[in-house]
Parts: C-alpha cells; structure tokens; sequence
C-alpha cells in the first residue's frame, strides 16, 4: 500500500474512533437521562426532590419514597442489565455463537435452584442469604457446565459448552419446579424473584452484590482485546499466539459472575445478554474494544427503559422486568434464529 493510503486508513480508523467515542458518551448521557426519569417517574411524583434526597436528606416522604425504594431500583437495573449484556457478549465470543446467552451455561437455572433449595429445605429467609445461595447455585451450575464440556478427546468445543448448558438446565429446571410443586409457601416467597423483577430490592440487597459486578466488569473491560481474538475462532486465536482453553475458562469465571450476580440480585431475568450484544455488534463492528462497553451502557439502558416504562403502565409491582424483556428478546430470537438458519454455514 502507497503512503497516501497508509494516510488515509490511519485517518480514518482515528476519526471512526473518535465517532464511536462520542457515541458512547451519547450513550452515558442517556443512560443518565434515564435514571433521573426512572428516579422521579411514579405513583409518588417527586421530580424536584432527586437531588434534595441525595445531597439534603430530611426524612420527608418523598425523600423516603426516592432513597428507600426509587434509587435501589435504579441502580439495580443498570447493573443487572450492564451484567447480563456484557455476560452475553463474552459469551458470544467465547463459543464463536451468535445464538449463545448465559441462559446456555445453566446460569439462571443454577440461581433458581440454589435460592429455592434454601428456602424449602434450609429455612433460609433472610434476603441477603438467599443472594449468597443464588450465588451458590450459579458458581455449581457453571463448574459442572465447563467440566461437562471439556471431558472427552475434543475438549471445550462451542458445542459440547451449549449441549452440557442445555442439558444442566433441563435438569436443574426440573428439581426446581418439583420444589416448588410440593411447597406453596416458597413459591408465594420468590414469585416475583422467578419472574424477573426489581420490585422490593433494599439498598443493602444492592450494595451487597454491586461490587461482584462492578469488579467482574472492569476486569472483562480490561481484558476486552483478548475477546476479539477468542472471538475469530479456537484454530485463528491459537495461531495468534493465544490458549483458547485458557480464555475461554476466564470467560466462563466472567460469565458465573457476571451474570451469577445479576440473576441473584433481580432473578432470571431473558434475553438481555442476547439482545443487546447483537444490536450493538450492528452498530460498532466485531471489534470486543467497543462492543463490551457500549454493551454495558446498552444493557443498563435497555433494563432500565423496560422496568420504567411497565412501572408506569401497570404499577410498581405489577408487570415484571423479566416479562418486559422477554416480549422484547422473544421476536428477536425468532427472527435471528431464522435468519442465521438461512445462512450457509
């Protein structure tokens, strides 16, 4: 290549960069937006109290409603969804499947089984136990996926991780709905939990788990080159001078808590982790430097909007986010699924 073309690529990866900076930064400041309005949005109309509630509390109902229910579930939402996208990018790379979300490791299975295991055999109530245990199950549904996967002459094939997922989940599944079949009470205890839901979350539940998400994500940030090369494939990625076994260990450890820690802290909550790495690989390339923090602001928009918005129209507990998220994700699985199916392989 001439030196003026030399220029020119040069130039122009520099101002493709700068766009996507700035897109990003689009991107934050919506997200910002958007956690004002979810703060003040509501059956209690609080919007010049946000700030007072923050900076000047005086114990006043609105400051109350705003610091005890609105903020928890705020931030709830952006890191549950900022969890669970980035858990399904690194997924996606770590499989080389476009179809791949934690849901294929036993994740959301493992967190169901863990909380409902504590409560009907154990007797555990206490909701910050019940994280622990959620975490529990997540880290052994994840532990017994990898070695599943990785047993056999061929190692820890994309396949082999998406069957081992697949068949954990329909038998952790199943345990689970013979619990809650025999025990009523414990059903009636996590309903919501079950369906995907920030109704309820105490400041305590969130600050208990933020910093297992907020560790996991500046690691898989940190990280975030190493994907691109998982990405293109175990054969390309070793010829790079990468392990893929190796990196794909790391990504399952990310993944357990990533995604283990969103679903302990709001449930089993669909479809982020597929939907957002998708719309935003659209947007910015195969490149894992852009596609896991603008997966990040994604997730955490995309949450937020759909609990604001079913919190609107049908109240504070009346439609979970789970349920939001799923009408979204569903049409979306639909349409890829048919769309890679047309694709040759």
């Amino acid at each position: 290549m001439s030196a003026g073309g030399n220029r020119h690529a040069a130039h122009f990866g520099t101002r493709e960069a700068v766009i996507k900076r700035r897109a990003l930064l689009a991107l934050l400041a919506a997200l910002v937006i958007v956690a004002f309005l979810a703060a003040t949005a509501g059956t209690t109309a609080v919007p010049s109290d946000v700030w007072g509630a923050l900076f000047a509390f005086d114990g006043s109902r609105e400051h109350l409603v705003i610091t005890h229910l609105r903020l928890p579930r705020v931030l709830a939402g952006m890191l549950t969804g900022a969890a669970l996208a980035v858990a399904g990018a690194i997924m996606q790379a770590a499989t080389n499947n476009p179809l791949a979300a934690p849901d294929l490791l036993g994740v959301n299975a493992g967190a169901a089984f863990g909380v409902v295991s504590a409560t009907t055999l154990l007797g555990v109530t206490s909701d910050i136990a019940l994280v622990g245990y959620a975490l529990g199950g997540t880290g052994m549904a994840t532990l017994v996926v990898f070695l599943l996967g990785v047993a056999g002459p061929s190692g820890a094939t994309p396949v082999r991780l998406v069957l081992a997922g697949a068949v954990l989940t329909a038998f952790l599944s199943s345990l689970t709905t013979a619990m809650l079949i025999f025990d009523q009470s414990t059903l009636d205890q996590i309903r919501l939990w079950l369906a995907g839901s920030l109704y309820g979350l105490h400041a305590r539940q969130v600050a208990a788990i933020a910093p297992f998400i907020l560790a996991a994500l500046a690691v898989a940030l940190l990280l975030r080159a190493q994907f691109t090369t998982l990405s293109l494939g175990g054969d390309v990625a070793q010829s790079l001078g990468q392990r893929p076994l190796l990196w794909r260990g790391i990504s399952v450890a990310l993944v357990m808590v990533l995604a283990g820690s969103a679903i302990a802290l709001a449930g089993p909550i669909a479809f982020v982790g597929l939907v957002v790495p998708h719309v935003i690989r659209f947007i910015v390339g195969t490149d894992y430097r852009w596609i896991l923090p603008f997966s990040a602001l994604g997730g955490a928009l995309l949450l937020l909007l759909a609990d604001t918005c079913a919190r609107l129209l049908f109240g504070s507990q009346g439609f979970p986010v789970g349920a939001a998220t799923a009408l979204i994700g569903a049409p979306f699985f639909v349409w890829l699924a048919r769309n890679r199916a047309g694709c040759p392989a």
